[in-house]
């Protein structure tokens, strides 16, 4: 046994796009460590776009805006899995099709889907998946490292992030009911990949955020993975209802690009 003793742990990963993915980093290292992992995308032609990735791997559909997909889910994993002993939702969307607006000019439609995707979905999941969920199962999704800077080209994705780290914490209250199933976030700054690519300018907000560092060198997706797994494991058995920042020191060192602070040699 090693120290996570995640072992043929069944674990169902939602949100793998591609190998830049926060989903497939975290898959990838579950599977490493020994874990069963099932995989679930939003569509078919995700599913063959992942054909390479996720040969020999079981790979579930799921459109999580669709409510009769999610059951299905539940109904396509029950009948080969008992048992799932941890669930990773790393699941967000935000339309910018349109480019950047200014947040009062936020479309109501674009709003509620952000929403949905973003942060309902983990209810819907959780309530439907509940019964599949082991007692002492861990749930873990993925927010950001703050929702309190107005970074205006992140839009409304921020407000919809500070929905999922609420709603995190009343599912953990809500499950104690009848289980020890835990409900953690990992809060990652600023990284590398395919879907943050989307955000209008976001190249800029992540070499300014890389700057702002302590160690001058952006968080990797893999660090961020890498703590994803601990909350799935055993090992984090008393860590509930709470939101793991992982951004390099950046948020005690907003103002290190105002000045330069002499060396310690000097």
């Amino acid at each position: 046994m090693n120290f996570l003793n995640l072992e043929n742990k069944n674990i169902l990963v939602l949100g793998v796009a591609n190998k830049k993915s926060v989903a497939w980093h975290i898959a990838k290292t579950l599977e490493e460590e020994g874990a069963k992992v099932l995989y679930s995308v939003r569509s078919e032609d995700r599913k063959n776009s992942l054909n390479k990735l996720l040969a020999g791997k079981p790979v579930f559909i799921c459109d999580v805006e669709k409510p009769d997909d999610i059951e299905r889910l539940k109904n396509d994993i029950g009948k080969e899995y008992k048992t799932l002993h941890g669930l990773v939702h790393s699941i967000a969307f935000a339309n910018y099709s349109e480019g950047w607006k200014p947040f009062h000019k936020t479309p109501r439609k674009d709003f509620l889907q952000s929403i949905d995707i973003s942060c309902y979905s983990l209810i819907a999941l959780s309530d439907m998946l509940k019964n599949l969920l082991d007692k002492k199962a861990s749930v873990v999704t993925v927010s950001i490292s703050t929702t309190r800077m107005a970074a205006e080209n992140y839009g409304y994705m921020a407000p919809a992030k500070a929905a999922l780290d609420s709603t995190l914490c009343f599912l953990a209250k809500s499950f104690s009911a009848f289980s020890e199933i835990r409900f953690n976030s990992i809060n990652p700054g600023l990284l590398k990949t395919s879907a943050s690519a989307g955000i209008p300018n976001y190249i800029d907000s992540f070499l300014y955020a890389e700057k702002a560092t302590l160690r001058k060198k952006a968080l990797t997706t893999k660090e961020a993975a890498d703590a994803a797994v601990f909350l799935l494991s055993e090992r984090s058995s008393g860590i509930n209802a709470q939101g793991i920042v992982l951004d390099a020191g950046m948020s005690i060192n907003y103002f290190c690009l105002l000045y330069t602070s002499p060396s310690p040699r000097d």
